[in-house]
């Protein structure tokens, strides 16, 4: 594994310009050759865009096998990338929110989506005022690979927690506006444990639910991240303040609110988005259906 280590340590220090060369194999591979999952991403886009033509849909579909090999490669140049070059290549917008809700001395739950490149956010908590910045990632099967994305997710002073621990974590922590806690927040979870749905991208979605629980029982701030790659290796991130419609969130409110945002950037950026992932396989196994997202 040592080995593998340096291989992979030697070929992140490798400047972004000659990792697109080996993006562009990549593509070249996954979309005239392998077709990597083209049936689920060809489903996936034709669900979510009832309206668009074929031709369309493989113009949006061609793009996605662009920006997936962009992503591979920068997932990998993650793992050397320094804090300079990532605060060029990764602009964040209205960093003021940050300041404001420090003021009302709340904590911060982030939300993002699989937008690319939502793995270069973490030069973040270099930016922002709050002292604890909390990428929450999930465990995988393999030892190796969670060993060394653990550490792309400690860097620039990050404190990476496991999403199983993560709520226990909010709950003891002091809710003093000195902590964000950064979800990648459309998961999609396992069977066993769907119970909430809502239509998101015309269909009917399971939804990670773990942060609304917190949203109805804390007062903690949430904020939405909208990702746009500006162009090949640069992105900027738009952080928008999500707000209850009362006093305090609902029940699900909170998820609701997400799952639009990100739908509209979505619709704004169709290309840039993980259409590969089987996220829908389970709706047969909602328990609970929101009506009011429709």
């Amino acid at each position: 594994m040592s080995f593998l280590i340096k291989i992979l340590y030697f070929i992140s220090k490798l400047p972004l310009r000659i990792l697109y060369i080996f993006s562009d194999v990549m593509f070249f591979l996954n979309y005239y050759l392998v077709g990597y999952r083209k049936k689920v991403i060809t489903q996936n886009l034709i669900n979510s865009f009832p309206d668009k033509s074929e031709e369309e849909i493989r113009e949006i579909r061609k793009k996605f096998y662009r920006n997936f090999s962009d992503y591979l490669v920068e997932t990998i140049k993650s793992f050397s990338i320094s804090e300079t070059e990532s605060r060029v290549r990764m602009q964040h917008i209205n960093q003021d929110v940050f300041h404001e809700v420090q003021k009302e001395g709340k904590n911060i739950i982030l939300l993002a989506g699989h937008v690319f490149n939502w793995e270069w956010i973490n030069a973040l908590a270099r930016i922002v005022p709050q002292k604890h910045c909390h990428p929450v990632y999930r465990k995988v099967n393999s030892s190796f690979w969670e060993n060394q994305m653990k550490k792309v997710r400690n860097k620039f002073g990050n404190e990476a927690l496991e999403a199983n621990e993560v709520i226990l974590n909010i709950f003891r922590n002091k809710n003093d506006g000195n902590s964000i806690y950064m979800f990648v927040a459309d998961q999609t979870p396992h069977f066993s444990h769907v119970t909430y749905g809502l239509e998101f991208m015309n269909q009917r979605t399971p939804a990670f639910i773990g942060y609304d629980k917190l949203a109805t029982r804390m007062d903690l701030a949430f904020i939405y991240c909208e990702m746009k790659k500006v162009k090949r290796g640069y992105y900027q991130v738009n952080y928008y303040r999500i707000y209850p419609d009362q006093e305090k969130f609902s029940e699900h409110e909170v998820v609701r609110k997400f799952h639009k945002m990100l739908e509209n950037t979505l619709h704004k950026h169709p290309d840039n988005y993980l259409w590969s992932h089987r996220k829908w396989k389970y709706q047969d196994s909602i328990k609970f259906f929101d009506p009011e997202n429709n």
